[in-house]
């Protein structure tokens, strides 16, 4: 074993692992090489890497290490689905809902880095009642891009996009397909029913977009309490110094009670994950925050259980913001997934979560990126920026495929349903609010419990009334991993 340690950081987990040589890495040997007139290299890549790491391995017979005998009978497999994406989808384990292919792995890694081509605005998307008619609402607008500079906000309505009306069949094609720009049709709510209306928005999507994770944090002073309040939309990495500004802020102002807003939080990096946990509850560097597990060959490999800490420092060496908290409240719904359900199930053991809003998405994995490099001087296939020189240049596939799952300290993970919240409140899709303001639902309602628990009740809180739908739908995931030279 080489003595050298290596940090695995997910936008859903962190260990610090030894590294065994080239030599050792679980490559099956017995796969055979492919014909080479055959036109496979891509499938070839993908077979390679998920018989290398998926964590349900051993529940696919295709990813058997002893599957194929001859070059003839893999070279057929291979052949079985000309397109790669629907051959990626062949290997998948029945129950797995997340891992995906990118033929563009330059797009994939940018937009899992907050960097994209967007117009800007983020929307949920609605069934309207039982049919197959869509509907979309906004959450939030990115600062600095196209829909910044439009008359659209939080809350306003859509039902269709250049003059046709969304629905199951088209609403991939108009919302996310190709077209640079396109043609919002509005609407409203009116007496629970759903009205077009005579206003177009025109959105272009912009190359490069950088879309800031923390949306948006402040201090409140509620009967005698400072209240903090986080909007975080994704775990990423790049902003973690800035994450702990934030927090620096919150212990320079004396705050008491944090209100995290993770409604809208699809996931991110674990690390992150890891620090902001310790940012809320402390720098308890000897308190287990997760447990990996990894498939079979994996485990074996790792030797033990790959046990993560509460942090002190981040990667850079700051020294973390700390509020010491015994108590959080989280805003979470079916938007929040991954690394969001992290760490509310991480830190539930150590302290109380009260988790106010919806059931969240329920997905208890991570993931890896995986790129066509054999030869990475970490593990195979897993991608770095630093050797995208080294990259088939002939193959621009990634792969993000599920690799393992994520244990609390109390060894719990089985969420796959998703995380009930504490205090059911969906959000109205007739009054939206405005975030950050201290009467939008599900805000307020944090602020209820917090004063309320002090003797002192501010105000009452309605719950929600919708009966157009659950709106449980189309929400976007993020979820990654990084294996990094510690000392980079």
């Amino acid at each position: 074993m080489k003595n050298k340690y290596f940090t695995l950081l997910c936008l859903i987990g962190l260990v610090v692992i030894g590294c065994k040589n080239d030599d050792d890495l679980l490559v099956n040997p017995n796969i055979p090489v492919p014909d080479g007139e055959a036109n496979v290299s891509v499938q070839d890549f993908m077979y390679r890497a998920m018989n290398t790491w998926y964590f349900w391995k051993a529940d696919v017979p295709d990813l058997a290490d002893d599957r194929f005998t001859s070059s003839e009978e893999y070279t057929s497999f291979l052949e079985s689905e000309e397109n790669p994406s629907d051959f990626f989808d062949e290997l998948l384990f029945s129950e797995d809902r997340f891992s995906r292919s990118s033929d563009d792995y330059k797009t994939w890694t940018n937009a899992l880095s907050g960097i994209s081509k967007s117009n800007g605005l983020e929307f949920g998307l609605v069934r309207l009642n039982q049919s197959d008619t869509i509907f979309g609402i906004v959450r939030y607008i990115i600062p600095n891009s196209d829909a910044s500079t439009k008359a659209i906000s939080r809350g306003d309505i859509f039902m269709g996009v250049n003059g046709t009306t969304l629905n199951d069949d088209n609403y991939v094609d108009l919302l996310f397909g190709d077209a640079d720009s396109y043609t919002l049709n509005m609407a409203t709510i009116e007496n629970n029913e759903l009205m077009a209306n005579d206003i177009e928005i025109n959105l272009t999507k912009n190359d490069g977009l950088v879309e800031d994770p923390i949306f948006l944090d402040k201090i409140f002073e509620i009967n005698g309490k400072k209240i903090g309040y986080l909007v975080y939309n994704s775990f990423t990495d790049e902003y973690d110094e800035d994450l702990n500004e934030v927090f620096g802020r919150f212990v320079a102002g004396q705050v008491e009670e944090l209100v995290l807003d993770l409604r809208y939080n699809s996931g991110g990096d674990v690390n992150t994950s890891r620090l902001l946990s310790s940012m809320i509850h402390g720098l308890h560097t000897d308190k287990v925050f997760l447990t990996q597990r990894w498939n079979a060959q994996w485990q074996a490999f790792f030797g033990e259980d790959l046990v993560d800490y509460f942090a002190d420092k981040t990667r850079a060496g700051t020294q973390l913001n700390t509020l010491n908290l015994s108590k959080v409240y989280v805003l979470a719904t079916y938007g929040s997934a991954s690394a969001s359900e992290l760490l509310i199930n991480c830190l539930t053991p150590h302290m109380e979560v009260i988790h106010i809003g919806d059931e969240t998405r329920g997905k208890n994995e991570f993931s890896l990126t995986f790129v066509d490099d054999l030869e990475s001087p970490t593990y195979p296939y897993l991608f770095l920026r630093s050797r995208e020189d080294k990259i088939n240049p002939s193959n621009s596939w990634a792969l993000q495929p599920l690799c393992g799952r994520n244990e609390n300290a109390d060894g719990f993970s089985d969420y796959t349903s998703g995380l009930v919240p504490d205090i059911e409140l969906q959000e109205d899709l007739s009054n939206y609010g405005v975030l950050g303001d201290q009467n939008e639902p599900l805000l307020a309602r944090a602020i209820q419990e917090i004063t309320s628990a002090t003797g002192k009740r501010s105000f009452e809180v309605q719950m929600p009334t919708n009966l157009i739908s659950d709106s449980k739908m189309f929400s976007p995931l993020g979820d990654r991993m990084f294996i990094t030279n510690l000392n980079e």
